[in-house]
Parts: C-alpha cells; sequence; structure tokens
C-alpha cells in the first residue's frame, strides 16, 4: 500500500491538473463540439451553432423581407387613383351645379322629352293620390277596429246580466247575440280592410317608389348629359387645336349614352308599372266594395264569400284581432 502511494508520489508532476474542470478548461474547442462531456448528469455548454440555423440562409423566401419599394409604388398608386377620383368628381359636381343655375335663369337650353316627364309627372301625382286613399283607409279601419272591441265588449255585458237579471233575461240575450254575429262579421270585414291597405301600402311604397327611384337616376343622368353637351358646344365655337376639346368630345359621348340608356329603360317600367297599377287596383277596389257592401247591408254569407274569392283567411271570433299597425 505505501509501495504504490511512493509509485504514484514518484510518477506526479507539480502542478499537475487532477480535478474535472481543470481538465475541461484544457479540451479544445472543437473536442468539446464532438463528444459533448457531461457532469452531474447535465450537458456541457457548446457555442457552436445549429446546423439547421446555418442551413436557414438557403430560403430566401422565409428570410427575405417584402422589398419596401413595391409597397411604396402600390400606395403611390392607390392614392393617385383616389384623387384623380376626386379630381373627376369635382369637375363633374361643378358643371352640373352650374348647368342647374343656368337653366334656372333661363341662361341655357335643356333637353326636354315632352310626353316622358308628362308621364312623370302624371305617376307622382297618381302616388300622391293613392298614400292619401292610404292614409284615409288606414283610419277606417283603425276606427273600425275599436268598434269591433266595444261590440265585442258590449255583448259579453249583456250576456253577464242576462244571468244576474232574470226578469230581463231574454231580452239580455237577444242583445249579446246581436253584437256577437257583429262583432264576428267585423272580424270578417277588418281581415278585408287590411288586406285592401297592406296591398295599397305595397303598391305606394314599393311598387311606384322602385319606378320613382329609376326616374331620379333618369333625371340626374339628363342634368349631366346637358352639363357636358354645352361644355362641348362652348368649346367648339373656339379655334381649332383648343385644349380640352377631345376630352369634352369623350366626356359627351359618354354621358349621352348613359342618360338615353336610362331614359329607355325609365320608358320600359313605366310601361309596366300601369298595367301593374291597373291590375292590382281592379282587385283591390272590387274587394273593398263588396265587402263594405255586404257588411252593412248585414249578408254574412256574401261577406264571407268575398273573402274566400280572394283567398283572404280570417281569425277565429272574439279572438285578439291585431289593429292595421301590426299588420
Amino acid at each position: 500500500m505505501s509501495q504504490n502511494s511512493q509509485i504514484r508520489n514518484s510518477n506526479s508532476v507539480p502542478g499537475e491538473k487532477t480535478s474535472i474542470h481543470d481538465m475541461l478548461k484544457d479540451t479544445p474547442a472543437q473536442e468539446s463540439k464532438n463528444n459533448h462531456p457531461t457532469h452531474s448528469g447535465v450537458t456541457a455548454y457548446s457555442r457552436s451553432i445549429p446546423n439547421t440555423l446555418s442551413n436557414s440562409s438557403s430560403s430566401p423566401a422565409i428570410l427575405t423581407p417584402s422589398s419596401p419599394t413595391q409597397s411604396n409604388e402600390a400606395t403611390i398608386l392607390k392614392t393617385s387613383s383616389r384623387i384623380e377620383n376626386l379630381k373627376n368628381w369635382s369637375i363633374s359636381t361643378y358643371k352640373c351645379t352650374k348647368q342647374l343655375m343656368f337653366e334656372k335663369l333661363g341662361k341655357t337650353a335643356r333637353t326636354h322629352d315632352a310626353e316622358l316627364e308628362t308621364q312623370i309627372d302624371q305617376l307622382r301625382e297618381t302616388q300622391k293620390k293613392y298614400i292619401n286613399i292610404l292614409r284615409l283607409a288606414r283610419a277606417l279601419t283603425s276606427h273600425f277596429y275599436h268598434v269591433v272591441q266595444t261590440q265585442h265588449a258590449l255583448g259579453e255585458a249583456f250576456s253577464d246580466l242576462a244571468q244576474k237579471s232574470p226578469e230581463l233575461q231574454e231580452e239580455f240575450l237577444y242583445n249579446s247575440e246581436t253584437q256577437r254575429n257583429l262583432t264576428k262579421n267585423g272580424e270578417t270585414l277588418l281581415g278585408a280592410l287590411n288586406f285592401f291597405t297592406s296591398s295599397v301600402n305595397t303598391l305606394c311604397h314599393k311598387t311606384i317608389e322602385d319606378t320613382l327611384q329609376s326616374i331620379r337616376q333618369y333625371e340626374a343622368a339628363r342634368i349631366e348629359y346637358d352639363a357636358y353637351r354645352t361644355d362641348l358646344e362652348s368649346l367648339s365655337t373656339k379655334p381649332e387645336g383648343t385644349i380640352g376639346l377631345e376630352e369634352a368630345q369623350q366626356g359627351y359621348e359618354l354621358h349621352r349614352q348613359n342618360f338615353m340608356k336610362l331614359r329607355g329603360e325609365v320608358a320600359i317600367k313605366m310601361k309596366f308599372l300601369d298595367e301593374n297599377r291597373i291590375k292590382v287596383m281592379h282587385k283591390q277596389l272590387l274587394l273593398f266594395h263588396n265587402a263594405i257592401s255586404a257588411y252593412f247591408s248585414g249578408n254574412q254569407q256574401a261577406l264571407e264569400a268575398t273573402l274566400k274569392q280572394f283567398n283572404i283567411k280570417v281569425k277565429a271570433p272574439n279572438s285578439a284581432y291585431p289593429s292595421w299597425l301590426e299588420q
């Protein structure tokens, strides 16, 4: 034992590093990279760059950002397009405003289609009259609805008194039955009135209004057309080679085509509207007349037959019937 100790001591060199930490300090970086020595089960720190990162530079589509020049060009193009649209809109608005002012002052001529404009005026007047009929029909329906509700309540009151007044039981029962019949017929008439007001409302505020919207577009196109026509006529009187003449001709032709197209569409729409209006109102006026006549003449069978003819469903008697506002 002492011999081995002596041999080990005789072979040792002064200043020899016997600690594992001292040995790792002298290990070359490459060796540490390849061998990966560990201490207490933890991998030693390595400063080498992983292969995955070193190879990632071969993928320029991932790491290379988009060119700022392309983004700037797209922004410039979008901005210039908006500026151009704003410029065109401003010029068109100025010309149309000038045209309207000159027309009111009588300083310029306007395109006038006497036949079409007469039909447009008649349509607007017809809509006003139909809206007045709708207003009165709604008022009648509302008032009659309250009458029916009152008759129903009165019939219930007569029936209650008939049970509590034996001396007048027969008279109360007779009046109670009369009010119940009137309530039933009134509910049937209310069904006809609500159907009438609903149909006239659709005609006034949807069918006619759709055609009037096309007419408003046509009138706006007429003003634009006249504005560019006046502008072209003004430039045509100047010497040849005037700046802006070609552009004025192009603008005039574009607005002329749009104006002619809308005028044709309005003429067709008004024709079909007139046919549809006559058809709808013929049906509704026949319904209104037959229902009112049958109710106030006390002809219950004729009243029910009128509603069947027009496929109108009526709620059961004594049920809570909605007012015309809920239709």
